[in-house]
């Protein structure tokens, strides 16, 4: 009989519609580039619970970065809010001030707002690192912060082609959970194919992670459509699209998979993934799936 980690014997507790993490990315930069106050943390993290899913869990791709953790920590304790929480790798300079900041967190809130900790974001498909050399960041970071106390999961978050490289396995095994980046527009999909586009990026990630090392969850980290922004092959941005998205992935993986959707605000990028507008306003509907 396969036996079960003590994460997933208290998500098996818990009410099936309850059971996985749902929530959105969040950037510590303002749409015009400036850092996020506290104040604004807290305006975010209301504005997410707000909407009708009434969200309170929030990805972050860093730590010391506009000095996300200790501005956006305090903002989430008090809104009720849990944090994904995200330490780059590049460079080591870069490591060692982000391991500090998550160490200060810690040392000053203790645990109960960690959802998790992804060590690393993409670098494996962007080729900034070797397998090798991020394993051992994941290990650096999971020591660290076990010595301390802390028993949240440690991974790392890339794209399902980076995953599904044999020459990546190490960081597989190192992982306590696959972050998959899954993005069908970036893909050329056509919004009739998104969904099965989706699915099959999990489908093949988990394939590989159950050779690798079974019994590991793989995590939906990034996914949406585009608001606004140029044609991918047969990938068309629109708010229609992105909306047809939520409604076909989205409603159906809060179900079956931990996922934070992509993203709270951008509407100066293109393409554009925000949700959110400049006047705080949702640009299509996140209804409660």
């Amino acid at each position: 009989m396969k036996l079960f980690s003590a994460a997933a014997a208290l998500l098996a507790a818990v009410p099936f519609t309850q059971a996985y993490w749902k929530g959105f990315n969040i950037a510590a930069e303002n749409p015009d580039g400036s850092c996020k106050t506290q104040a604004q943390w807290v305006s975010a993290f209301h504005k997410l619970s707000s909407l009708p899913g009434h969200f309170t869990s929030v990805r972050l791709y860093a730590s010391s970065d506009c000095n996300t953790l200790a501005l956006a920590v305090p903002a989430a304790i008090s809104t009720g809010t849990q944090l994904l929480v995200g330490v780059w790798t590049q460079d080591d300079g870069h490591f060692k001030r982000e391991k500090d900041a998550l160490e200060s967190a810690i040392k000053k809130y203790g645990q109960d707002w960690i959802i998790a900790i992804s060590v690393g974001s993409e670098d494996l498909y962007r080729k900034e690192t070797s397998a090798g050399a991020l394993a051992t960041k994941i290990y650096d970071v999971r020591g660290m912060v076990r010595a301390m106390g802390v028993k949240k999961d440690v991974g790392h978050v890339d794209t399902w082609t980076a995953w599904v490289d044999g020459a990546n396995t190490e960081v597989i095994k190192a992982s306590d959970f696959i972050g998959l980046d899954a993005y069908p527009y970036f893909e050329g999909s056509s919004i009739e194919g998104a969904s099965n586009a989706f699915w099959s990026a999990i489908d093949r990630v988990r394939n590989v992670v159950n050779q690798v090392s079974p019994g590991k969850w793989v995590w939906v980290t990034e996914t949406g459509w585009p608001v606004s922004g140029p044609k991918y092959g047969n990938g068309v941005a629109s708010i229609k699209n992105a909306q047809t998205f939520w409604k076909q992935v989205a409603c159906a993986a809060f179900k079956q998979v931990h996922i934070f959707w992509y993203v709270h605000q951008d509407y100066q990028a293109s393409p554009s993934f925000g949700v959110i507008d400049r006047n705080g306003n949702a640009i299509y509907d996140q209804q409660n799936c």
